[in-house]
């Protein structure tokens, strides 16, 4: 199903967001709440109700809520002053009070292929080879783990990101089956890709081993499987191995210079990795608040001291930094810098745009 509204295509099979022919990036709970809000115009929706609908009876604190919601708001081009699409109702709730036109499907066809007179550019399947790369199991004996092999993923992603010849889904599309058992089928047409990328990671005694397969979404039939195994300190290269056999699988065509591109390391300190995926996995949280989003910049900020060279993870701390200071959490850069709070590299950059 797709709604249309004001300029904007909520698709719940792909779950993408677009604004005119942009796709809108946002978290899952996000989706969830526009998707809900959606459903339910016809009345106002309680703060319980919403609760309960997008985080299924876990306790979130009151902040978690109004986070997404105000996300939520300017994903649309809505604002909380102005109120065009999505409406407060002291001590009542929230309503969508957007004009709403609903595309539907006909039996048999495919995602994209309905016109809707009015409506924004449609959504087609891209003409690239598209994947999907699932959330990697992990098959450690500490779950604590997860965070490594949610890295793993997410290092894979961007690594066959860089190839032209590919078109690769986002994270905070393809990490929404994280724990389910979805058919690969179903992941397939949710999410509109052709090849779906599967795998765990294990990792003791100083040993890693990723286990990868390359499934064709169409079909179910597997192109590739493969294990790759080395010492902990060659995760970059079994990260290499694992994209160069994904890309030779579907794109053999890719040139030299792309695969070498793709080759490049973050950095050469495993120490400084490791910490960056723990800030990783703490940006990415559920309940993102000011105490997760100062735990993530602590952890970016000791990736760079141990790496000074370490350009994605000073990304990381800005990004992190952008988030809070939009949510009125930071008063000011040189305060914040002052206070050890962020890299002065990163804020001499963010001073200087």
């Amino acid at each position: 199903m797709r709604y249309l509204f004001d300029s904007c295509a909520l698709d719940t099979d792909r779950r993408e967001l677009r604004r005119g022919a942009e796709l809108v990036a946002v978290s899952p709970q996000v989706f969830d709440l526009l998707e809900y809000l959606i459903r339910n115009r016809e009345h106002v929706v309680s703060r319980d109700e919403l609760i309960e609908a997008i985080w299924k009876g876990r306790i979130v604190p009151e902040s978690a809520l109004t986070t997404r919601l105000n996300a939520a708001r300017s994903a649309i081009g809505d604002t909380g002053e102005e109120q065009r699409l999505i409406k407060t109702l002291p001590r009542k709730g929230f309503r969508f009070v957007g004009s709403i036109q609903e595309a539907t499907r006909l039996e048999g066809e495919a995602i994209g292929d309905a016109p809707v007179q009015g409506a924004i550019p449609d959504l087609s399947f891209p003409e690239k080879a598209s994947v999907a790369v699932l959330p990697f199991t992990n098959l450690s004996s500490d779950p604590e783990q997860d965070y490594f092999a949610d890295g793993m993923a997410e290092e894979i992603i961007t690594a066959l990101s860089r190839f032209k010849a590919l078109f690769i889904i986002a994270r905070n599309s393809s990490f929404t089956y994280k724990g389910r058992l979805v058919d690969v089928k179903q992941i397939g047409h949710e999410l509109g890709v052709r090849y779906v990328l599967e795998g765990s990671v294990r990792s003791a005694l100083g040993r890693m081993r990723i286990t990868g397969k390359l499934i064709d979404a169409a079909t179910g039939a597997h192109l590739w499987a493969d294990r790759f195994e080395g010492d902990v300190g060659n995760v970059f290269d079994l990260q290499d191995q694992v994209t160069e056999s994904v890309v030779g699988a579907i794109a053999p065509t890719v040139e030299k210079a792309e695969i070498q591109r793709a080759k490049c390391k973050p950095t050469e300190s495993l120490d400084a990795y490791t910490i960056y995926l723990r800030g990783l996995a703490k940006f990415y949280q559920v309940d993102l608040n000011r105490r997760t989003i100062d735990d993530a910049l602590q952890l970016f900020n000791s990736a760079t001291e141990l790496d000074p060279d370490f350009a994605v993870a000073y990304g990381r701390a800005a990004s992190c930094y952008a988030y809070g200071k939009g949510n009125g959490w930071f008063s000011g850069a040189e305060e914040e810098i002052f206070a050890g709070n962020i890299p002065r590299q990163t804020g001499r950059r963010i001073g200087q745009r």
